[in-house]
This record gives structure tokens, C-alpha cells and sequence, in this order.
């Protein structure tokens, strides 16, 4: 599954075109370069096919990539942080995953 991930700037989201339906990540950019990332959606028909943690994937190396720190306010992007700890260094400050 190598979609391309795209910067939606206008809708303020990243998104996964898949098999015609449009996988987001949701975020805030402050002024302080942390990325908040507040909501993640999968449509139905793809749910079960790793596009969830494919779009989250794609979306830290982003975050990575433009040395931007990381505030997972949402609850999927939260539990991959757990259950991928090599992703922790991206956490800013004062956010911590169990």
C-alpha cells in the first residue's frame, strides 16, 4: 500500500487517497512548531486494511522530516505511540504515552 501522502493545507490534513476514498489525519501547526494531530478517520470500506497506521506512519516521518514535534491528541495516533515507542522522541514537551 504505497499511497502518496498528501499535505492538505486548505482542510489543515493529511491524507491517503485509497482504492477511491480519502484516509486524513487531522492537525494544528502552532507557532512553536508542534504539530497537534486531533482526529484521525479511515472510511469504513478501508477499515482493517492498514491504512490507519500507514497514514499515522506517513504522517511522523513527516513531522520528523520537517523537525517538528509531535502533541497526539488523538486517540489512534495516541495508541500507536504506545505500541511503537521508537516514535517517543517525537513527543514535545510536557506529552507523555503511558
Amino acid at each position: 500500500m504505497e499511497n502518496e501522502l498528501i499535505l492538505n493545507e486548505d482542510k489543515k490534513r493529511f491524507e491517503l487517497h485509497v482504492d477511491g476514498h480519502i484516509a486524513f489525519v487531522e492537525y494544528i501547526l502552532n507557532n512553536e512548531n508542534i504539530m497537534f494531530l486531533t482526529h484521525t478517520e479511515v472510511p469504513k470500506s478501508l477499515e482493517g486494511k492498514g491504512v490507519g497506521k500507514n497514514i499515522v506512519e506517513k504522517t511522523l516521518h513527516y513531522i520528523k522530516d520537517h523537525n517538528y514535534t509531535l502533541a497526539p491528541l488523538c486517540p489512534f495516533v495516541a495508541a500507536y505511540l504506545k505500541r511503537h515507542p521508537e516514535w517517543k522522541s517525537l513527543l514535545a514537551k510536557g506529552y507523555n504515552i503511558g
